[in-house]
């Protein structure tokens, strides 16, 4: 595999979409190359990948059909976070993506070293999920 950033982004990407990686599997591949957080905007179907060294890099996502809901529903989108974390019978990223526009959510920043996603909404609401340290991320 080409370990540069962008391969790696770009891999990333494409086994989230594929199923082939998960979240843990997805934090640890970017942490090992450098990268510091990602946003995935629903809006511009797009993903950026934040790197340590300052740099950043643009990745378009295929589009999702369907507006965005114009309310913010947290319990939605934390019934679909948790199917994603539980990778209940069914899931995808796609499905979960799905799910998150449903519920009003227009995108979301991933912060690898604040161990954290925050999920906004079209009015700047947002809903902060925490994650266990790398290490317990990363394990199988």
């Amino acid at each position: 595999m080409d370990d540069t950033p962008r391969a790696v982004a770009q891999a990333c990407l494409d086994g989230a979409e594929a199923g082939t990686l998960h979240f843990p599997e997805i934090l640890d591949r970017l942490g090992r190359a450098g990268f510091e957080s990602y946003a995935v905007d629903f809006r511009r179907a797009s993903a950026t990948y934040y790197h340590a060294d300052g740099e950043s890099l643009v990745l378009p996502q295929p589009p999702q059909e369907g507006p965005i809901a114009a309310a913010f529903d947290t319990t939605a989108l934390r019934a679909a976070i948790g199917e994603a974390q539980r990778q209940a019978p069914g899931y995808s990223y796609r499905g979960f993506c799905a799910r998150a526009r449903a519920a009003g959510c227009v995108g979301y920043i991933v912060s690898l070293a604040g161990r954290r996603a925050v999920y906004l909404g079209r009015t700047a609401e947002t809903h902060v999920e925490h994650f266990p340290p790398m290490a317990a991320v990363a394990a199988p």
